[in-house]
């Protein structure tokens, strides 16, 4: 029913067409006892996901991105019910057909804290970063070596090496200017860097857009979710995503977060982490969050992530 999808090419062409993948997903749903029940599909993420009426979510995995469908599994199982934050429960998941995989989960209650963040009272917003903060740090104080076989990127140094080699390019290709990429080798040269941190279990992606929260009640904190894209890594790591998508440039709430975390990091290692992030985009980043007067990279890591 789904076509074999192993390139970018096939990706952009099936992905999102709804005329090929709905189809499955409620072939699928039927198989797994869910017959009959209404397919939302959710506009945001690279995945085709869907609702499956008010309790179940269904992620599709193109054969290309299987081993994520493996992750994912394998990281719900492992964090359910141990963190002080809900996370979907695994109720299946498996291989589908051509290449393809899938992940049945239960569906958390809330609205995206993206969507919510604007109603939000101050004194709000810095409680629901609290408790952020406890969250992220429950995460990365679980035991992580059960995961080990299916998690990366296994050698942590080699990873930011491998990183910080590509790291011009992957920014010129975003189409950074050529006065904030001269700046990189430099600052990644001079960044403080562990060479051997301690190792934690990553989201990766701890942003708004993955954060649910309870709007009738104190906008409490209801769920955490997409774990797709886990590493076991350094746990500043984690603070890239923090600090452009959760508290986005305003020092008051990274105060909250990272005393709520336990923890506080050098402004200079996330904004390098930042560069050296699987999806990095400093252009975008520019554009979205409060820059420094000055065009420098220095000044670009305490305007984000400094207190």
């Amino acid at each position: 029913m789904l076509p074999p999808v192993d390139t970018d090419e096939e990706w952009d062409a099936v992905v999102p067409d709804e005329a090929v993948v709905r189809p499955a997903a409620e072939d699928l749903c039927a198989r797994l006892g869910l017959a009959g029940a209404p397919l939302t599909r959710y506009g945001e993420g690279s995945q085709p996901v869907y609702a499956v009426g008010e309790r179940h979510v269904l992620k599709l995995f193109p054969g290309a991105a299987a081993a994520d469908a493996v992750a994912e599994a394998r990281v719900l199982d492992h964090v359910h019910g141990r963190l002080p934050v809900p996370t979907p429960q695994l109720h299946d998941s498996g291989a589908y057909v051509n290449g393809w995989r899938y992940v049945l989960m239960s569906r958390l209650p809330g609205r995206g804290l993206h969507l919510a963040w604007p109603g939000i009272p101050a004194t709000d917003r810095e409680r629901v970063v609290a408790r952020a903060g406890e969250a992220l740090a429950a995460l990365h104080a679980l035991d992580h070596e059960p995961l080990a076989d299916v998690l990366g990127p296994g050698d942590w140094r080699e990873f930011t090496e491998r990183q910080r080699a590509s790291a011009v390019d992957r920014q010129r290709g975003h189409g950074l200017a050529e006065g904030w990429l001269e700046q990189i080798p430099d600052f990644l040269a001079a960044a403080p860097l562990p060479r051997t941190p301690r190792a934690a279990l990553l989201h990766t992606e701890f942003m708004r857009q993955h954060l649910l929260v309870d709007p009738a009640d104190g906008h409490r904190l209801t769920g955490l979710f997409d774990f797709e894209p886990a590493m076991i890594g350094d746990p500043a790591y984690d603070f890239v995503g923090v600090g452009l998508f959760v508290t986005r440039g305003e020092p008051k709430l990274l105060t909250r977060f990272t005393a709520a975390y336990g923890r506080v990091f050098e402004p200079r290692l996330l904004l390098a982490y930042t560069l050296l992030h699987v999806y990095s985009n400093l252009p975008w980043y520019l554009r979205e969050l409060p820059a420094p007067r000055e065009p420098r990279l220095d000044a670009l890591a305490e305007a984000w992530f400094g207190h």
